[in-house]
């Protein structure tokens, strides 16, 4: 599968997506052959396993679990993950939580070998920014995010001490991206770009002083041309 240097821009396959209420008649056993989704929307996770979906053209049904939703604390749901967290992925007898590794699994499982590469080193840096975005981003924002978008009580300076570690993360992707010249792994469109263009996105959104990174805004227009990118980046949730 193809997605060039900037996506299937308007022609690519768009996944079909159904909400379903949860219920013990319609979950607990993997009786579908449509992957199911465990988690609600709001959630910057569970919209990296609907965006990696949608640009595969992978049909799948999401159920909201979660805060607002059923709690994610039930029995039947620590069965699946017994961290308590969205999102899960129920496809057949394969059970899978954290989100990474389902945007991964879901590019291995369609062979995707563009968005996720089948060579050792293209492979290993994918998966090294990632690794990153899971680790050294989140850590940056998540005082100031949490702070300013969920209202979480925070003293002033730990929130402009969060600002300013996320800005720093931002100018290290910026710099990495004037190198590739495209996305984050390289020129192509990988699985690496779905899970840090919503960061980006999530960046942008957030009320702080943004660094002047023109690579970042310009890699953020180019993600424009994937699809799903309305629907589950720019769609009003940070």
């Amino acid at each position: 599968m193809d997605h060039g240097s900037i996506g299937h821009g308007a022609g690519g396959r768009t996944a079909q997506t159904v909400t379903l209420q949860p219920s013990p008649a319609n979950w607990i056993l993997p009786t579908m052959t449509i992957p199911r989704v465990l988690g609600r929307l709001s959630s910057i996770n569970v919209r990296k396993v609907m965006w990696t979906a949608a640009i595969l053209g992978i049909p799948v049904q999401r159920e909201d679990w979660g805060a607002g939703y059923r709690s994610t604390r039930e029995p039947d749901f620590l069965r699946l993950n017994p961290n308590a967290l969205v999102p899960v992925l129920v496809d057949d007898q394969t059970v899978l939580w954290e989100s990474n590794t389902i945007c991964r699994y879901l590019a291995a499982r369609q062979a995707d070998t563009q968005l996720l590469p089948s060579a050792p080193r293209d492979r290993a840096l994918v998966e090294q920014w990632m690794d990153w975005q899971a680790t050294e981003l989140n850590d940056a924002w998540r005082p100031a995010f949490l702070a300013l978008h969920r209202g979480v009580p925070t003293p002033a300076e730990v929130v402009r001490e969060s600002e300013s570690r996320w800005n720093q993360k931002m100018r290290m992707l910026d710099e990495q991206l004037a190198r590739t010249g495209g996305h984050v792994a390289g020129e192509q469109f990988t699985v690496a770009d779905v899970v840090i263009g919503l960061s980006c996105h999530r960046w942008k959104a957030t009320p702080i002083d943004h660094l002047d990174l023109p690579e970042v805004a310009a890699y953020l227009l180019r993600l424009k041309a994937q699809p799903g990118y309305a629907e589950f980046v720019d769609n009003g949730m940070p």
